[in-house]
């Protein structure tokens, strides 16, 4: 698992989370932005007023309601809970200023992409409407090349971000508010995922349509009620937000602080893992919507970024901030990717800088541990430092087949016999964090709850969009007889993914690859098809003032 991890991180360190692909992404948006003249803020109203109309009379298998959900469920789910709980844990809490630009200009970027998928929209056999970037960049490029390349990347995106994510989140959520083995969340899960999916388009939207208020609303009132009662501490949370956007977060608590990369990196990256705008996901659904000109989807579609992170994905991080969870330390089960042992006993403060480095892979002071440890009754003899979830870790036991464990344990850069298991007070992350943070409110320790209810509601959701997704790059790239296949694998690799099998670390990184490589044909295309988008544009305007 280790050399795994490893290599996934080595290739994201060159795609994903290096430095070209967030200012790719957010040159895209700025771009658009300008050439279309803000359209965020021109069109948003007009959002609101499309939403609600019918699209009866026009083609399509879903209204725009329901095509909005549809795309919602598709975005609104770990990213909000545990994505925004990941940033925040990386970055600190400038990565949410980050994702609130990210959102911004993504409000823009999505805004094209759905009216082009709209656009260029086709019937397949059976005579349903469908559409995606694999169309236009087939119909409006003449690359069909290109279009292969995306549909076979976002493919792969199917199981590392709308999938494997998702149950290895509700899995472990729900083991920690009832434990509950995540083997049998799987089992429940993945064939309650199997019922809704084998229905296609018709059976998706009808359930997202209901499932996306109702898990909506129950999230909001568990988050307001941390804020209300941690009223005192929303100001600074927004301070400490914008002071430190180009600083970088101090040392805090627990926390060992952040540098301005790892914020803008990491705020761009899980902004862009939770709206999903120019990955190209969601037009794939806003194709199947009954508006009458493809532009009025595109304005259905801004509300799509505004309502995952500006709203939703605003009040995790503020919830997270205000409540003070992110600097404290909690019992856990430490898991073997988040944790290093290292030599010497290290202080946060003094050693803050090096520490960070040591996590970040670079050159530092701090050397990973190699030599026999002594132990006794579980408690560690020896002079080191046991980190975990980047910080240091306390009242670290070290436990073997479930006793704590006396001898000696022999350790090789950080790496031992997986029969031992490490225990203690460290920071905690994703998911968990955010369940915290939901028991500082109105509900007190049953405020975990709600986000473990919330979790599944939202995660639940996005799995099934994301396999309509799915079967649309299946179909386009090995016919529609092909998608039986493709729905077993989904639901395997969703089983797996949430039994226990497969670390969590390794699941997150990989889902970070995998949006970066459909991302960037879709970038692409979108603006080498800028012209044909303006024309678009005029001709509604024309349209309408006819």
């Amino acid at each position: 698992m280790d050399s795994i991890n490893s290599f996934i991180l080595l290739v994201d360190s060159y795609f994903g989370s290096a430095p070209w692909f967030p200012l790719l992404l957010l040159s895209i948006g700025i771009f658009f932005t300008f050439y279309l003249g803000f359209p965020q803020l021109k069109y948003f109203y007009s959002g609101w007023k499309i939403l609600f109309t019918s699209g009866s009379g026009n083609q399509g298998q879903t209204s725009p309601f329901q095509a909005l959900s549809t795309a919602l469920s598709g975005t609104v789910g770990t990213g909000n809970i545990g994505g925004v709980a990941m940033a925040i844990f990386i970055g600190g809490p400038a990565a949410l200023f980050w994702m609130w630009i990210t959102a911004f200009l993504g409000m823009t970027t999505k805004f094209v992409e759905v009216t082009l998928s709209h656009h260029y929209r086709k019937k397949n056999d059976s005579g349903e409407i469908f559409g995606g970037p694999m169309l236009y960049m087939e119909q409006g490029l003449n690359m069909k090349w290109l279009g292969i390349i995306f549909a076979f990347c976002l493919l792969i995106s199917t199981f590392g971000s709308g999938n494997m994510p998702q149950i290895d989140n509700i899995s472990s959520t729900i083991e920690s508010s009832f434990g509950l083995h995540p083997l049998y969340t799987s089992l429940i899960m993945s064939f309650l995922v199997g019922m809704v999916i084998i229905g296609g388009i018709k059976r998706i939207a009808l359930i997202a349509a209901s499932i996306v208020p109702l898990m909506a609303f129950v999230y909001l009132i568990g988050g307001l009620s941390v804020l209300v009662f941690n009223y005192e501490n929303i100001i600074p949370s927004f301070t400490v937000i914008i002071s430190d956007v180009f600083k970088g977060s101090s040392v805090a608590g627990g926390f060992l602080g952040a540098s301005f990369s790892l914020a803008f990196t990491y705020g761009v990256a899980r902004g862009l893992y939770s709206n999903e705008a120019g990955q190209g996901s969601a037009p794939i659904a806003h194709a199947t919507s009954k508006t009458k000109h493809s532009v009025e989807e595109g304005f259905v579609s801004i509300l799509e970024p505004f309502i995952d992170t500006l709203i939703i994905c605003t009040l995790t991080g503020l919830v997270i901030l205000s409540s003070g969870v992110w600097t404290e330390k909690f019992n856990n089960n430490f898991e073997r990717t988040s944790m290093y042992i290292i030599e010497g006993v290290q202080d946060e403060k003094k050693n803050a800088s090096e520490l960070i480095k040591y996590l970040s892979g670079e050159p530092s002071s701090i050397k990973s541990f190699s030599g026999l440890l002594k132990v006794q009754e579980g408690k560690i003899l020896s002079e080191i430092t046991v980190l975990n979830n980047r910080s240091i870790a306390e009242e670290v036991l070290i436990y073997k087949d479930n006793v704590p464990y006396s001898g000696v344990l022999e350790v090789r850069n950080s790496q031992f016999d997986s029969s031992y298991v490490f225990s203690g007070r460290s920071l905690v992350k994703s998911a968990v964090l955010t369940s915290k943070a939901f028991n500082k409110g109105f509900f007190g320790n049953y405020g975990e709850y709600i986000v473990s209810i919330g979790l599944l509601l939202f995660a639940f959701s996005t799995v099934i969009t994301w396999a309509y997704y799915g079967d649309r790059c299946t179909a386009y790239l090995f016919g529609e007889s092909a998608i039986i296949y493709y729905r077993l694998i989904y639901i395997f690799a969703f089983f797996i993914a949430g039994s226990g099998f497969v670390d969590t670390e390794i699941i997150w990184n990989f889902a970070l690859i995998t949006v970066a490589a459909s991302t960037l044909p879709n970038l692409i295309s979108i603006f080498l098809l800028r012209n044909k988008m303006k024309s678009l544009v005029s001709s509604y305007n024309d349209l309408k003032n006819d």
